[in-house]
């Protein structure tokens, strides 16, 4: 006899479905996905992570997962990292699993960059739109015995010498964390060439650098640093987006006089193939998380913006990144 695992999903919510309806029965234990039953038996949906442990992506699924936890959405769940390449080494993973509704993908802007930066066939406008959950600035982060008391102070020695001042990001060459500090270079007046940057992979690895001053200064979503701002170890000299950050003491780059805004996003892939019934249903887990009010208190506890679009407009908007990202990169020479 075939063992089931519990059903994680309210039963409320399954009662509105029709009989012939696949039933959406929560996030297994094994990995963190949408358990089905239906003719072809229970199946489990593993999600990706494409970067390290404390890193962008991997903050965003596990607070979405403690969300559909908290709320009775799903049961315990749990994901897990594919670590290489700026997230291409997940990426090829997920193509690789085409027809395969047992997997799902965090991803993000870092990732489109990626896959052209190392010459890869796959592209996030080939898997299947989930969800894109967020967007949030990035901020220009120094650590609290740095010289540099303000984006101004730091922009006058960066353009003396932009080879002695090395910033880090948490994304490889055409991530996020890397095509700040080129737009940001560009337009005070540094040219992108001369930009000494230094990738890590994801924030857990960004941040111990940065607190150990191996960095001059950062670009990175402020997500992942809040501890460490709210306790002085890190200060934020400016942040990117179009508005200041809440609880954040640092003014926009616009406001400072620097005529740029820059915001990452992410979201959730799954492989090409799909069926429209699994599609809809990790859709659906989604859009019930993202009604919480327990997700509102995170995008304001974590600083992030609520950008959620589902199904094919994410796909339109993907596509157009693709576009977007593969004309700046090859600009720089790097696609």
């Amino acid at each position: 006899m075939r063992q089931h695992n519990p059903p994680t999903i309210s039963r409320r919510r399954l009662l509105r479905r029709s009989a012939a309806a696949v039933l959406v029965t929560g996030l297994a234990l094994a990995g963190c996905g949408v358990t089905r039953e239906d003719d072809t038996g229970v199946h489990r949906l593993r999600m990706m992570v494409p970067n390290s442990p404390g890193g962008g992506y991997d903050v965003t699924a596990r607070t979405a997962v403690k969300v559909t936890e908290t709320t009775g959405i799903t049961d315990r769940v749990q994901v897990f990292n594919v670590i290489g390449a700026g997230g291409t080494v997940a990426m090829a993973r997920l193509m690789n699993e085409e027809g395969n509704g047992d997997l799902a993908m965090m991803m993000g802007l870092g990732v489109v960059g990626a896959t052209f930066t190392n010459k890869t066939d796959s592209r996030v406008s080939m898997a299947t739109p989930i969800a894109k959950l967020i967007e949030e600035s990035e901020g220009v982060m120094v650590p609290a015995d740095s010289p540099y008391q303000t984006i101004d102070e730091l922009v006058t020695a960066w353009k003396a010498d932009p080879g002695a001042l090395s910033v880090g990001g948490g994304s490889s060459p055409g991530g996020p964390d890397h095509l700040m500090p080129m737009q940001f270079a560009m337009t005070v007046g540094v040219a992108p060439t001369s930009v000494n940057y230094i990738s890590y992979d994801g924030g857990g690895e960004l941040l111990p650098a940065l607190l150990g001053s191996k960095i001059a200064f950062a670009t990175s979503g402020l997500g992942e640093y809040t501890e460490q701002i709210k306790s002085g170890q890190v200060r934020v000299l400016a942040v990117s987006g179009a508005e200041r950050v809440p609880d954040v003491e640092a003014p926009t780059l616009t406001e400072s006089g620097i005529d740029l805004v820059f915001t990452n996003w992410r979201g959730v892939l799954a492989p090409p193939g799909i069926s429209t019934e699994q599609r809809d249903a990790l859709i659906e887990v989604f859009t019930d998380m993202h009604g919480s009010a327990e997700w509102k208190a995170e995008l304001e506890k974590n600083n992030w913006t609520d950008a959620f679009v589902t199904g094919d407009e994410f796909g339109q908007f993907l596509t157009a990144q693709d576009e977007r990202v593969k004309s700046t990169l090859t600009e720089l020479g790097l696609a």
